[in-house]
This record gives structure tokens, sequence and C-alpha cells, in this order.
């Protein structure tokens, strides 16, 4: 049997151990710690990210933001499901969503979605099932529609292109269903809260944003605080123009 101390395995877990000692040096010791205002006075983010679950697109490392700044929700594909009322069966998702729109009454959400997405690749892969997954097929189904359109696009375009054209088509569904919740849309339409859609992409390391009123993607320049698919976007700079 291999030697388990020199295991890649093992060795992740040791490099992740050693990163919490720098982050405990960081936030955890001096004068001036952080954390003990965060405990006293509790959380207050101002900024709601749905992201992928992948380990490569990180909402906080890709801002660097601090903590206390960002209440998240990650899941396959950065997925949001439409509102239905509940009837006993748990929604994490949505639960999660109604805690930082409820509880914490944040100003935007940002539905962060990404290139080479390992959910949206199996969606139009294998979007009748699969036998080696369980709960994987039923929860990218909830895009399921956005393969029928992605197939009816011109037949020149190749496989990554339409890819990439699912990834950001999925981050709009799911925009919309966050629009289907009623103290969601409330807000919207107060001027509360504004939704934001983003798509990273991993190879070239560059945002593009959904703009609301012309309904595409734009790359989003240095500094640059980008229109909202939906409600205004002031506050917004302190994060994405550090």
């Amino acid at each position: 049997m291999p030697d388990r101390e020199h295991s890649s395995g093992t060795l992740a877990l040791r490099r992740l151990l050693r990163g919490f000692e720098h982050f405990h040096d960081s936030f955890f010791e001096g004068d001036d710690r952080p954390y003990e205002k965060l405990v006293s006075e509790g959380q207050s983010p101002r900024v709601l990210v749905i992201a992928c679950s992948d380990s490569r697109s990180d909402p906080a490392l890709l801002t660097e933001a601090q903590p206390g700044d960002l209440f998240v929700v990650r899941n396959v594909a950065a997925l949001v499901p439409a509102y239905e009322k509940p009837r006993g069966v748990p929604k994490g998702t949505s639960a999660a969503v109604e805690f930082g729109v409820r509880a914490l009454e944040v100003d935007h959400i940002i539905v962060l979605g990404h290139s080479h997405c390992g959910g949206i690749r199996f969606l139009a892969e294998r979007r009748g099932g699969s036998a080696d997954f369980e709960f994987l097929p039923d929860w990218v189904a909830m895009a399921g529609e956005m393969v029928t359109q992605m197939e009816n696009l011109a037949s020149e375009a190749g496989e990554a292109e339409r890819l990439r054209w699912l990834e950001k088509a999925a981050i709009d569904l799911s925009l919309r269903n966050l629009q289907s919740f009623p103290w969601i849309a409330e807000r919207v339409k107060a001027g509360r809260l504004a939704l934001h859609g983003w798509h990273f992409d991993l190879q070239h390391g560059q945002i593009q944003a959904l703009d609301g009123a012309s309904g595409r993607f734009r790359a989003v320049a240095p500094g640059e605080l980008p229109s909202p698919a939906c409600g205004c976007c002031e506050g917004l700079m302190e994060l994405v123009g550090r």
C-alpha cells in the first residue's frame, strides 16, 4: 500500500491547515481583529453571490473579498430554482437566498457562472439522465429548456462556443427565476435590490456582465461598474473597484 503520509490527499490537507494558520495570524492576532467586530455586531454583507461549486471559481478569491463582505451560496452550475411555496421538502438554495434577502437585506445579488462548467457540460451531454449519478441529473434539468435552444444555434458554431452560450443562458435563467420570488420582485421594483449576471472566463481571466438594457453579456473593463441585469446598481463599486 502507498505511504499515506506522502499521498496527494494528505499533502493537500496539510496545505489547507498551513493556510488556516496564516489566516488565523492575519485575522485573529494583533490589535485590530476583524472577527471580534463580526462576532459582536454580526454580519451585514451588502452582496449575495450565487456561485458554482467548481473549485476554480471562488467568488471571494476572484473579488479579494474580506470576511463579512459576501454572503455566498454555492451549488452545481450556480442554478436557482423557480419559486415554489414550501411543501415540506427542504430547498437549500432557496433557503439561503431567502436568508440573504429577508434577514440580511442585501442590496445586490450576483449570479456568478463560469466557463468550462462541469455541471453545464453534464446537462448538455447527458440531459436524458445517467446511471452513474443519483441527484445531479434532476438538479441540472431545471436548465433543460436552454439545451434545446442551444441545439438550434447555427450549425457552424463549435462545441466550445455552444457551451459558452449555454453557460450564459443558465445565468439568465437563474436571474429570471430569482424574480419569481415575490419578496425579491418587490425589492427590485422598489429599487432596494439589484440583480446581476456575471460570467467568469477561466481561460482568459475575464468577467462578462449581463447588461439589462441590451440583454447581452459584455466584458467588464478595469474599474468599470457594469449595469445590472435588473434594478439599480448603487453601492457595488466597492466590490468591483477595489
